[in-house]
C-alpha cells in the first residue's frame, strides 16, 4: 500500500491534470448539451411536420446508439476520409449532440405537463410563437426538468471516463497508467471510483440547493 501511496503522489501532477481535463469536459459538455437540447425542443415544437420528424429521428438516433460508437467513428473513422480532429474536438462534438437529444427529451417531457390553456392565453393575447416559447415555454419546462437535467450531468461526468479510450488524457487515463505502471490494477480503480464519488457528490449536493430554490413560487435569483 505504501508503494501505491508513493506511486500517487509521484504522478499527482498528471493526475490533476487530468482530473482537470475531466472536470472541464464535463463542464463544458453540460452546457453545450444544454444549449443543444433547447434548441433541439424548440424544434420539436415547429409548426412544419417534416423538421419534427426529423428531430425525433435525431433524437431517437443518438438515445438508441452508445456513445462509444459516435466517438469512434469520428476519432477513428473520419481520418479515413481525410477528416482529422483532437480527441478534444471529438469529446465535444460527439458528447454535444449525445446530450443535447437527452436533455431535449427531458424538456419535451415536461412541456407535456404544462396547462395548454396558458399558451392558448397567450396567443390570444398576439404573442408570437418564439416569444411563446422564450417567456412562457422554456422558463417552466426548464424548471420542472431540473431534476433530469441534473441527473444528466452527473451521467455526464461519468460518461467522460470512455474519453480515454480516443486519447484523450483525462483522469481515468491518468489512473490507467499508474495501474500500467505499476500492477497495482485493483487499488488504482478503486482509488478513481472513490475520486468519482466525491465529485458526484458535490453535483448531488449542488443539485439538491438548486431544487429547494427553484420550487419556492416566486423565487428569483
Amino acid at each position: 500500500m505504501d508503494a501505491f501511496i508513493n506511486d500517487l503522489i509521484a504522478y499527482s501532477p498528471q493526475i490533476m491534470t487530468g482530473l482537470k481535463n475531466t472536470v472541464l469536459l464535463m463542464v463544458i459538455m453540460s452546457i453545450t448539451g444544454l444549449i443543444g437540447g433547447v434548441a433541439v425542443f424548440y424544434l420539436t415544437l415547429s409548426r412544419a411536420n417534416a423538421v419534427r420528424t426529423w428531430v425525433e429521428r435525431y433524437i431517437s438516433f443518438f438515445i438508441g446508439t452508445p456513445l462509444l460508437v459516435h466517438l469512434f467513428l469520428m476519432y477513428y473513422g473520419l481520418p479515413q476520409f481525410g477528416v482529422h480532429l483532437s480527441a478534444f474536438t471529438v469529446c465535444i462534438i460527439g458528447f454535444t449532440l449525445n446530450v443535447s437529444a437527452y436533455n431535449a427529451r427531458y424538456l419535451m417531457t415536461a412541456y407535456h405537463g404544462l396547462d395548454k390553456t396558458e399558451l392558448e392565453a397567450a396567443q390570444a393575447q398576439g404573442f408570437t410563437h418564439p416569444e411563446i416559447f422564450r417567456l412562457i415555454i422554456l422558463p417552466q419546462v426548464i424548471r420542472l426538468s431540473v431534476p433530469s437535467l441534473t441527473n444528466q450531468v452527473i451521467q455526464n461526468l461519468k460518461d467522460t471516463s470512455v474519453a480515454f479510450l480516443i486519447q484523450y488524457p483525462d483522469f481515468f487515463a491518468q489512473v490507467q497508467e499508474i495501474a500500467s505502471t505499476n500492477f497495482q490494477f485493483f487499488k488504482a480503480y478503486v482509488t478513481a471510483g472513490l475520486v468519482y464519488l466525491v465529485l458526484v457528490s458535490i453535483i448531488v449536493l449542488a443539485a439538491r440547493r438548486l431544487e429547494r430554490h427553484i420550487s419556492l413560487p416566486g423565487f428569483q435569483t
